[in-house]
Formats: structure tokens, sequence, C-alpha cells
């Protein structure tokens, strides 16, 4: 699924320096996603790491995409190895739902993202990824539209942001996690509660 064409919206933060992983709460809503398009809101957290001009990553959220899901939100991961979104239906989701997800580097490069579902974590993916250790993470809820207009997104809540340190998990922080961070964009605002574990996103 290409969507080089269209506007982007990116409203979160993300670290600049490197971490052993990213876990977060995210809130389910039910964005204005219009059928038949490439339209697609996902709130999502992401490790990433750019070498030789070339960036890899692995993501996950839940996502409503205009291309597919019958108007539902869904759990997805989208990884640079397949290039191609993957979609977790046996996990249905509906609007107000709180999701924990995390990703963390496992062994040997493998990178991996977990869903918190039924009192237990589930593996969504693993993915031998050439990222080392340790890499960039990102917490964002990102808006792409398929043309003109703006898509209707109630406020997105994100909270209990932590990054992975090794073993250790630290609250991301403004004091202790190095961050790079925008405002709003476009129709969107975004509104830190705390910088940077507690915020909203959406149409302003």
């Amino acid at each position: 699924m290409s969507m080089a064409s269209g506007v982007y919206h990116h409203l979160g933060a993300g670290t600049t320096g490197e971490w052993s992983g990213v876990l977060a709460r995210l809130t389910v809503r039910d964005p204005g996603v219009r059928t038949g398009t490439h339209d697609f809101v996902a709130t999502r957290l992401m490790a990433k790491r750019e070498s030789d001009g070339r960036l890899t990553w692995l993501e996950a959220g839940w996502a409503e995409t205009g291309w597919a899901g019958g108007d539902k939100q869904r759990v997805y991961t989208y990884d640079t190895n397949r290039q191609a979104w993957t979609f977790y239906d046996q996990y249905a989701l509906a609007p107000g739902d709180q999701i924990w997800i995390s990703i963390q580097a496992a062994r040997d490069g493998v990178w991996e993202a977990w869903l918190w579902w039924r009192e237990r974590w589930q593996l969504l993916t693993s993915q031998r990824l050439p990222m080392g250790a340790r890499a960039q993470v990102e917490q964002y809820v990102e808006v792409h539209t398929d043309g003109a207009g703006a898509i209707d997104v109630p406020r997105i809540a994100v909270d209990n942001v932590q990054v992975k340190d090794g073993d250790a998990l630290r609250y991301w922080r403004q004091d202790d996690v190095p961050t790079a961070s925008g405002g709003g964009s476009g129709a969107y605002c975004l509104d830190w509660a705390t910088r940077f574990d507690t915020w909203t996103a959406g149409t302003c």
C-alpha cells in the first residue's frame, strides 16, 4: 500500500537519544476516516534507526484505514522488512478501549512488538532489523488524508509512556529523556498534560 501522495500530520514526540524500548497506553477513538480512500489515523509507538541514508523501523499501535477494515479500529504493526501493514483482527477493539503496546529489543538485532490483552502479553511480531540493541523511539498520533480536506479526529489520549533502558523502565519525562517535539499540525492540536508521558491529540 503506497501512500506517497496526500498530506501527513504527526502529533507527538521522539527521543533524540537511543533506548532499548518504549511502552504506553493508547486510547482507542473513532475517527472520521473516509471509506474507499488512503486516509488513515494511527496511534502508535515506533523504534527506528537511520544508517547510511536508510531508515529502518518497527511500529505498533491501533489504526483505522480507509482501504480496509470496515470503519473499524484495529491493532496493527508495520516494519521495514515487510514494507506492509499487518492487522490483528483477533484482538477486537471498540472506541473507548485502552490498550498497552510495547516495542523492545530482544536479542541479536531482533525487535518485538507486544500487546497486553486479557491479562497477558501477546507477541504481535518479531523482526530482525539492522538497529542493534538500542534505537530512537517515538510516540505519535499520525493522520494521513488522501487529498484535500481534513479527517475529524476525536481527542485521542496517550499516557503512562515509558522508555526502556536495558531492563529498567522510566517515565518519558522532559528532564530525563532528551526529546524532540513539534506542536499541532494543520487542523489538529497536540496538548501535553505532562511532557512527555501524558498527552492528547485530535481536531482542534
